[in-house]
């Protein structure tokens, strides 16, 4: 079953203007983790001191990715400071604190360079700002759970915003990160994005997957005419389940196209095959929703229809024993009646003789019906 967290951002944000930051999630009592990762193609190293002052925004000519993971949003405090540190817009950061803003694509271009101290820095320039949903599957409580995920991209950063969990969605990206393996250490924050966003995708594949080894299972079930009305209530549930994900899916194509259209300094020609491969991943993920769609329908469909079909030969039976036992129930009646001139009541084998005139009518309407086919 899909899960469905309302949290009334309407009633939270009522009255607020736009840009002030509000947390709309669920309470959470542990503190925000922040983690940073510096890398480039030679050298790595893992700040995990969850300081916001190790946070600092990376010189203008650095050789250095800096890659900011922030693991909880729910104290609006550490948003606010990151953004006063990276001169973040304050509808950026509303956004990333929503988490029930649909998944989007924006672009700020309007912050310029600062310098501090006698060193010049790149607090913005233009900025890349990616919002989606990570979809996870509980085992115990059969169910799809929506995490809110945001990312800013910038020259030499890239700051990543996830719900707290207890395991970090992007830990195969660091583990590729600390074993120097693949592209990430060699490219720089477009690539970093491209990764993350392709292990979001990876996760929308086994969801997808799931989905389909259950809908086999259910389609068996159906065929074989072995299908009860818990098997319908599955039905509807992967039905719900289908919905939340094309909600969660179908934006991240358009987040895509934007990013290959915009001819952004953020985004290098080189990592537009990458892109435009996420982009082919997210189209076979929304054709197999599209074609699970249609066989959840046909599947209803169909066990609509062997329903039915138990039904109706539930009713031909009975409707045969009916029109068997109406003749017999007649002459029951006729002779039922308590008249005194009813010459057949005196007769000695009169008994046994309507005993077979009923016999007759019954096996004759029995040969009948077989003989139409009714039977």
């Amino acid at each position: 079953m899909s899960k469905h967290r309302r949290y009334h951002s309407a009633e939270k944000t009522l009255g607020t203007s736009p840009g002030t930051l509000t947390y709309v999630g669920e309470e959470i009592q542990h503190a925000t983790k922040i983690k940073r990762i510096d890398f480039n193609a030679t050298d790595f190293h893992i700040d995990e001191s969850n300081k916001l002052s190790s946070c600092r925004l990376p010189e203008l000519e650095t050789q250095f990715v800096s890659w900011i993971d922030v693991d909880g949003i729910h104290e609006s405090n550490v948003v606010a400071a990151l953004g006063r540190q990276y001169h973040l817009h304050p509808l950026l950061l509303e956004d990333v604190l929503n988490v029930e803003q649909k998944p989007k694509i924006d672009i700020y271009d309007d912050a310029p360079p600062r310098t501090d101290n006698g060193i010049t820095y790149h607090p913005a320039g233009q900025v890349v700002f990616v919002t989606m949903k990570m979809l996870h599957h509980s085992r115990q409580k059969q169910e799809i759970d929506v995490e809110h995920v945001s990312f800013v991209v910038g020259k030499h950063y890239l700051i990543s915003f996830q719900e707290e969990r207890t395991k970090d969605i992007f830990e195969p990206v660091i583990d590729r990160i600390k074993a120097s393996s693949g592209k990430t250490r060699r490219n720089g924050t477009d690539y970093l994005l491209y990764a993350l966003m392709d292990v979001m995708v990876d996760h929308y594949f086994l969801l997808t997957e799931r989905i389909g080894e259950k809908m086999d299972d259910l389609e068996e079930e159906i065929v074989q005419e072995r299908a009860t009305q818990q098997t319908l209530a599955t039905l509807y549930t992967l039905k719900r389940e289908l919905a939340v994900i094309r909600r969660t899916v179908n934006p991240v194509r358009d987040i895509i196209g934007t990013l290959l259209r915009e001819e952004s300094e953020l985004i290098k020609p080189a990592t537009l095959p990458y892109l435009r491969d996420l982009a082919d991943h997210v189209n076979q993920v929304i054709e197999t929703l599209e074609s699970y769609r249609e066989l959840i329908a046909g599947l209803m469909d169909v066990y609509y229809s062997i329903v039915s079909n138990r039904m109706n030969s539930v009713m031909k039976t009975l409707t045969i024993i009916s029109s068997i036992f109406i003749p017999l129930t007649f002459i029951v009646g006729v002779y039922g009646m308590n008249f005194d001139n009813m010459p057949e009541l005196r007769e000695p084998h009169g008994y046994f003789g309507v005993l077979i005139i009923m016999a007759i009518i019954a096996v004759g309407e029995i040969i009948y019906f077989k003989r139409r086919g009714w039977m």
